[in-house]
C-alpha cells in the first residue's frame, strides 16, 4: 500500500518554529544551490548490471530526503507535520512531439523494489501523451525532480507562481560532462528557507556524493 502517512508537528515543541513562522510570514523565502557531483562510481556500476542511471538518481534523492525530516515538511488541512517517506514526480520526454508528461513512482528503501517499481511506470505509462501520462494523480507526499540531459547548467531555480501548501525540495539535474577523466553531472536543489537552512541543504549534498560514490552500499 503507498505510503502517505503524515505525523503532526507540535509546535510548542518544534526547534523551527519561529524560523519557521518568519520564513513563512514575516519574509518569506526560499534558495537554491547548484554543485557539480561526480557520479562515475554509481554511473559505471549501473551500466555493468544492465540498468538506468536516472531511477538510480531518483532513488539517491528520495533516500536523503527519507533520512531528514526537514525535506518532508507539510502543511495539510492546516496542520503542520511531516510525510514519513515522499515519492519522486518527475517528467517523461516525448521523442515525437518534443513534449513531456508528469509520472511518479512509489518509493522504496529497496533499490530493486523501487527501480522495478519505475520500469513498471515506463512500461505502463511513459507513452501516454498530456500533461499527466499517469492516470493516478500524484500523492500529496510527491516531491518534483528532474533532469535536463539537455543542458550544462551551472545553476537552475524553478520559480512557482502560486501559494504552497508543501515544502519539499525541488531537484534538479544536468547535462554530464568528462572532467579530469570523471562523468560529472550538474545538481540544483532548491528548499524553502522555512524548513531548511544551508546546513540541511551541505548535509544532503554530502550524502548525495557519498551515495554516488559507494553504490555498493544501496545497490544489493
Amino acid at each position: 500500500m503507498l505510503n502517505t502517512t503524515f505525523h503532526k508537528i507540535d509546535l510548542n515543541q518544534w526547534n523551527r518554529m519561529q524560523y519557521f513562522y518568519y520564513f513563512t510570514k514575516m519574509m518569506p523565502t526560499g534558495y537554491s544551490i547548484s554543485v557539480n557531483i561526480d557520479i562515475t562510481n554509481t554511473y559505471n556500476m549501473i551500466k555493468k548490471t544492465n540498468k538506468k542511471f536516472f531511477p538510480a538518481y531518483l532513488y539517491i534523492a528520495s533516500k536523503i530526503i527519507c533520512e531528514h525530516q526537514e525535506f518532508r515538511i507539510a502543511n495539510l488541512d492546516n496542520e503542520i507535520g511531516y510525510y514519513e517517506v515522499l515519492h519522486p514526480s518527475y517528467s517523461a520526454f516525448h521523442n515525437d512531439d518534443k513534449t513531456i508528461s508528469n509520472i511518479w513512482t512509489e518509493y522504496s528503501s529497496d533499490f530493486e523494489i523501487f527501480y522495478s517499481n519505475y520500469i513498471d511506470d515506463q512500461n505502463k505509462y511513459a507513452n501516454n501523451h498530456g500533461v499527466m501520462a499517469k492516470p493516478e494523480t500524484p500523492p500529496q507526499n510527491s516531491y518534483m525532480i528532474g533532469m535536463l540531459p539537455w543542458i550544462e547548467f551551472s545553476s537552475y531555480t524553478p520559480i512557482p507562481y502560486a501559494p504552497l501548501n508543501s515544502f519539499f525540495p525541488v531537484i534538479q539535474g544536468g547535462k554530464f560532462f568528462e572532467k579530469d577523466g570523471r562523468k560529472i553531472m550538474p545538481l540544483s536543489i532548491t528548499v524553502h528557507h522555512a524548513v531548511a537552512d544551508g546546513y540541511h541543504v551541505g548535509l544532503f549534498l554530502e550524502k548525495f556524493q557519498e551515495y554516488m560514490n559507494y553504490p555498493d552500499k544501496w545497490m544489493k
